[in-house]
């Protein structure tokens, strides 16, 4: 891929958690000051949140600038990053409505993202159009912009593939327009479904089973010190077991050879670790103490960042402002071809209007 386009975003119902980080967050950071892309958009998918919280706007309201103050405290550069807001950019409703014509009920329902999402909103009986046209929707953010890279997380898998075969239906039909995406999944096994604090499969923030990014020291210790473990690890001398252990899962995604240095010296690497675990001899405490510590030196830095940019909120917001105006430029583009693509550029074509005056004379 000569040149990348990068688009990823995050819906705002909430602040956003370390399941975020290491399944996209990081990754987005690191792309960024890697520098090997053309362009790179993250967004804030507030028109998608409103698809099931239609009743609730205010909470998406206030949450668009908890998620833009976790981006700028994770590292993300507004030089170098166009971060927009989704519902500010009209042409993404356009796109998403020529788009619903290529794709059926049927494939709808077959989505497992969507499956998934509707079994945890309990909407099984009365989806949201809105809600359940998701993959139709980011289709659209995504074609708007000519993006081919899209780092997310393993849940949207299943997204990308749609949004993929939009993109063939559509230049099919009307002709090389679009761009097909490609997805980019996190190196890290661990990072691609982080669980919850409570073992249960993801990490939610209606489940409350969350670590935030914005989280004090004092609440990341309590939250680790009721981390789901082994529960047939009763006694330090009892052999310990991995699978399932959140505990080891989180260390996975978060810790390094040079963090065992740091806090817990007496092992060289995770696998010391696990292995004098899996014999016996060594406690859930002791490995919580080193996630902790991890943990806490992982988002120190992203809490003083975060600190600094509450200090000066309507810089923020004009961040947004400006990266919004830069994204609907691009947005508009694409739709202008969309248009051109499918003959309803009517009032531009101008050897059209004379082939018309020509026939009805």
């Amino acid at each position: 891929m000569s040149e990348k386009i990068i688009l990823t975003g995050d819906r705002p119902t909430g602040r956003l958690h370390i399941g975020h980080y290491v399944g996209s967050l990081r990754r987005r950071v690191e792309l960024q000051n890697a520098g090997d892309y053309k362009r790179m958009f993250v967004f804030i998918a507030d028109a998608q949140a409103l698809t099931d919280n239609v009743d609730n706007p205010e909470k998406v309201r206030q949450n668009l600038v908890e998620v833009a103050l976790d981006y700028l405290a994770c590292g993300l550069d507004p030089e170098k990053v166009t971060i927009f807001v989704q519902s500010q950019i009209p042409e993404l409703c356009e796109l998403a409505f020529y788009f619903m014509n290529m794709v059926t009920v049927s494939r709808l329902q077959r989505n497992p993202t969507v499956k998934t999402e509707i079994q945890m909103r309990g909407f099984e009986q009365s989806i949201p159009v809105g809600f359940f046209t998701y993959p139709i929707s980011q289709a659209a953010d995504i074609t708007a912009f000519h993006a081919n890279v899209i780092p997310v997380g393993e849940d949207q898998k299943p997204m990308i593939e749609q949004a993929t075969e939009i993109v063939r239906r559509f230049n099919n039909i009307y002709g090389e327009t679009l761009t097909e995406p490609k997805i980019m999944l996190p190196d890290n096994a661990a990072c691609l479904r982080l669980p919850g604090t409570d073992g249960k499969a993801k990490m939610s923030k209606s489940l409350g089973n969350c670590i935030y990014l914005s989280d004090s020291a004092k609440e990341v210790k309590k939250k680790v010190n009721s981390m789901y473990t082994d529960p047939e690890h009763i006694h330090i001398e009892q052999p310990g077991h991995l699978e399932g252990n959140t505990v080891f899962t989180y260390l996975d995604a978060f810790v390094t050879d040079d963090d065992f240095a740091a806090f817990l010296p007496e092992y060289a690497c995770l696998d010391e670790l696990k292995a004098h675990y899996t014999r016996g001899g060594l406690g859930d405490g002791t490995c919580k103490k080193l996630l902790l510590n991890v943990l806490n030196a992982r988002l120190e830095p992203i809490r003083q960042r975060r600190e600094e940019w509450q200090k000066d909120i309507p810089a923020v917001y004009e961040i947004l402002r400006k990266g919004s105006e830069a994204a609907r430029e691009v947005a508009a583009n694409t739709l202008a071809d969309v248009r051109r693509a499918m003959r309803i550029n009517y009032f531009e074509d101008a050897e059209y209007i004379k082939q018309q005056a020509a026939k009805f004379k």
